[in-house]
């Protein structure tokens, strides 16, 4: 899997050398598992290890353990494209997910090339032997130890695992009661004939809310300002049909592209006709809430549909806990916490035994790495993305990021199989670096995700630019990029290549099409 080589230092030692593969993959969660088959399957002659820095597979999916964690994406997209989904459920608990993605790296023979409790705490790429030197620090020990490889691979998510995000929450500290963030579930959380409030309108939130509510004494959904809810079948009759009348894998491909192409359509209506999308969504909604239900206050969004994330509501689970009196919604502000609860803004007050902070996420790219090129260190926010998986001046690396308005997996398929197409055109042209360029001042640069949720905007000056245009154009659209990435030239105006023999001073080889 990996060569290590030795030196003579002079004194008849021969210390050795750090320990290369010729990828390296950090993390081991959806994307790193993925990525990892991908080059088990169409890179079979290269080395390569996966670094975790905790201690299980399963990343987002292992991490959050609140209760109903579920995906807000159907299976039949956020599974993998080479490993069909075959359970009955088209929107997958936790649980579910967590056995499909270790499930499809024994399956491929990955676990015994992750290692865990290796956290990448530096990276160092040198033009001279074009290769990265990776520091990683044993979560264990604390020991630091280094890794070199050709070609360094982000499979790290977008956002900080160490914490979720909680804004100032004035009065906090009277509160005696409990307090808790999705991203860090106590296990012995015992919610049973509790007054719970949860602040948020997300999609944790409205997960939260109808898994908690069987049990709590009372339950209050705390906004804002309103998120729009879509409620869809959690099964899906197509897929159980398909399933019954054809192969496995053919099932699966018409459900993938069914569904891409429905949540493409559905997108792209929404950015060219949103007061109709809107009024579509409104019609759905006072459909399954009571007659006379304020509608206008809690459910319609100050902003046009997705301009944030849609919410999804499986089986309309979150209206049916409001119809049946076990969860209610109140749209206010939080004046400051009491001994006992929240002191509203209108002068209302929530009693709480319980209060969950459903207030978000930290970003962070490719994982806070803060990669040093030549000796230079690259600040990540004035790099420019090429075609949503490169950044400009970082040769010889990618990072995986899913799209977000649509599952993630069918992004973070295509960045993973292009990857493997670039490390094979690399071999077969003996070139050693691959080099996005920076796009020059005749292509316009703007924020690397086009959304208004709090947690980018919070963010935004962290993240690289994209362009105005292709191949730094970072693209929401599956059907576009299976065009891009699997089909697309893999030289064109925006990467440089170097012949792998070349002397570290050689100009870099410009190839365009």
């Amino acid at each position: 899997m990996a060569d290590a080589t030795t030196t003579t230092n002079g004194t008849g030692a021969a210390p050795a050398q750090p320990e290369h593969v010729d990828v390296l993959i950090v993390g081991a969660g959806l994307s790193g598992i993925g990525a990892a088959c991908h080059l088990t399957m169409e890179c079979p002659d290269r080395s390569f290890a996966v670094l975790e820095a905790r201690e299980a597979s399963g990343g987002t999916w292992d991490l959050f353990r609140y209760p109903g964690i579920r995906s807000d994406s159907d299976m039949f997209t956020l599974g993998y494209s080479f490993r069909p989904w075959k359970e009955a459920e088209a929107i997958a608990d936790g649980e579910q997910i967590r056995s499909y993605i270790r499930e499809t790296a024994t399956e491929y023979g990955i676990d015994d090339r992750i290692r865990y409790g290796h956290r990448v705490v530096g990276a160092e790429w040198s033009s001279e032997t074009a290769r990265w030197t990776v520091t990683v620090e044993r979560t264990d020990t604390g020991e630091e130890t280094e890794l070199t490889c050709s070609f360094l691979f982000g499979c790290t998510g977008y956002y900080s695992y160490e914490s979720g995000y909680t804004p100032e929450l004035p009065g906090i500290d009277r509160f005696q009661g409990t307090v808790v963030h999705p991203q860090e579930w106590p296990e012995d959380l015992d919610y049973a004939g509790k007054r719970v409030v949860v602040i948020g309108s997300g999609a944790t939130a409205v997960t939260l809310i109808p898994a908690m509510a069987e049990k709590t004494e009372s339950l209050v959904m705390l906004q804002r300002s309103p998120s729009y809810l879509l409620s869809l079948p959690a099964r899906d009759p197509l897929a159980a049909l398909l399933q019954r009348l054809l192969p496995e894998r053919a099932a699966y491909a018409i459900m993938r592209w069914k569904n891409v192409l429905v949540s493409q359509a559905f997108f792209q209506l929404s950015r060219r006709r949103p007061e109709l999308v809107r009024r579509l969504i409104r019609r759905g909604v006072t459909k399954q809430l009571p007659a006379g239900y304020d509608v206008d206050r809690h459910f319609n969004p100050s902003y046009d549909p997705w301009d944030q994330r849609v919410c999804l509501d499986p089986d309309g689970n979150l209206f049916e806990a409001m119809r049946h009196g076990r969860a209610e919604i109140v749209t206010d502000e939080i004046e400051t916490f009491t001994e006992t609860g929240i002191e509203l803004r209108s002068g209302g007050e929530l009693t709480a035994d319980i209060v969950v902070t459903a207030t978000g996420l930290n970003l962070r790219t490719a994982g806070d790495l803060q990669p040093v090129v030549d000796g230079e260190r690259i600040d990540l926010s004035e790099t420019v993305g090429y075609k949503g998986m490169m950044l400009s001046g970082i040769p010889n690396f990618a990072m995986s990021l899913g799209y977000t308005n649509a599952s993630w997996t069918l992004k973070s398929d295509l960045v993973a199989h292009y990857v493997c197409r670039l490390l094979n055109h690399m071999r077969d042209n003996r070139y050693g670096i691959a080099m996005p360029r920076r796009p020059d001042s005749s292509v316009g640069t703007e924020p690397f995700i086009d959304l208004k949720a709090g947690y980018v905007l919070r963010s935004i000056d962290k993240l690289p630019r994209q362009g105005s245009r292709e191949p730094w154009r970072l693209h929401q659209n599956y059907p576009r990029d299976v065009a891009l990435l699997k089909r697309g030239p893999l030289e064109d105006e925006g990467i440089e290549f170097q012949p792998a023999a070349a002397p570290a001073h050689r100009a870099m080889v410009t190839s365009e099409s």
